[in-house]
């Protein structure tokens, strides 16, 4: 009978004769390290960036290295395209909403106010209705690799006064990401102003601002905001962000960067864009969980948007989206297969009523 040591070199020889084995085993002569910045300034999100980043040398025996950065280590964040272009950064993990100045199509990569509002959704759009492979197109356009998205969560609002209605927006100065979600808080009467995240705390301290949106409860605790504001504003139970329900950051890889792996890395890479995602949302809700215990230590007050709310401003977001959809032809494009999911019998979510008369430039 043959031996179990025996079988298993039979089997480790048919798997490497007929699988082509990624180029692991060799990795000690490639020894590729990428340089990769996130958005995250501090905080829980930083963390899980860097614990990620620190397990790619051994997944890949060496071929493949992650030197991590936080936010405006290298470059401040609206330097980042223009960084992982020009080799200065060899990949970014950025907000997704971030390359909406040199991708129009982008500002329906990511969440947008009102539209799909869990992170599965956005996963169908990206590897079942096609997005994906439109996004990947786009961003080549610009000499980078969009790799995949990576969920975070919803952003919340931090205030300094409370906020029970949209009505109460009016007046305020607000921090926002810009594009849409400034226009559409513009339009109910926010002032509003664009600050990457990194220069949000100290907006609020000096009282350059009285609103102020990012991202989710234990990375905003760790950056201090129940210091320097009294309220959060969430929406309705169960839908925690009227204006970004599901916040999108990706991994994108400058063009040259990309070219240079293998064929099997980049299937690596691939799939622990995914691995990423998946552990970087969980761990980001497990720690909210106990951020939401020290904001209420510290006394942080949570105010609710109503559904009255939801739907005044849906009336207010609908023709915006399609104004930012006919910027150009890609947008339109990519604003349609979310439309029609949103639309669908699946979700619901917009009444037809609404889009009535209103076209798009395909």
């Amino acid at each position: 009978m043959t031996s179990l040591v025996s079988r298993r070199k039979a089997l480790i020889g048919l798997g490497t004769a007929g699988l082509a084995a990624p180029h692991i085993a060799t990795a000690a002569a490639h020894g590729t390290n990428w340089k990769i910045q996130t958005s995250w300034p501090g905080g829980a999100g930083l963390q899980i960036f860097k614990d990620w980043c620190a397990t790619i040398e051994e997944k890949t025996g060496g071929e493949l290295s992650f030197t991590p950065f936080g936010a405006n280590d290298v470059v401040g964040d609206f330097q980042l395209y223009d960084a992982v272009k020009n080799g200065v950064l060899d990949a970014v993990n950025p907000f997704t909403i971030y390359a909406q100045g040199i991708i129009p199509a982008a500002t329906f990569l990511s969440s947008f106010p009102l539209g799909l509002r869990n992170p599965h959704e956005y996963d169908v759009f990206y590897y079942g209705l096609g997005g994906l492979d439109i996004a990947r197109e786009l961003y080549a356009a610009q000499g980078m690799h969009f790799v995949g998205p990576v969920h975070h969560g919803p952003n919340i609002i931090h205030s300094k006064v409370p906020i029970r209605s949209i009505d109460d927006f009016r007046g305020r100065k607000m921090r926002l990401p810009g594009g849409m979600v400034a226009e559409i808080f513009t339009e109910i009467g926010a002032e509003t102003t664009v600050l990457p995240g990194s220069e949000i705390f100290p907006a609020l301290e000096k009282g350059t601002i009285d609103v102020a949106d990012y991202v989710g409860p234990a990375v905003n605790y760790a950056l201090g905001f129940s210091q320097v504001t009294d309220y959060i504003v969430m929406g309705p139970p169960g839908f925690m962000s009227l204006y970004q329900p599901v916040d999108i950051m990706d991994i994108t890889v400058g063009q040259s960067s990309w070219d240079a792996l293998s064929p099997q890395m980049k299937q690596f890479v691939e799939m622990e864009t995914h691995v990423y995602s998946d552990m970087h949302h969980a761990a980001i809700q497990a720690a909210d969980q106990e951020a939401w215990q020290k904001f209420e230590a510290d006394g942080t007050e949570v105010t609710r948007l109503t559904q009255d709310d939801v739907e005044l401003m849906t009336e207010v977001a609908v023709p915006v989206w399609y104004k930012y959809a006919n910027r150009d032809k890609d947008a339109a494009r990519v604003f349609k297969i979310i439309l029609d999911y949103m639309q669908s019998g699946s979700l619901g979510y917009v009444d037809p009523a609404l889009t009535e008369g209103m076209t798009l430039d395909l």
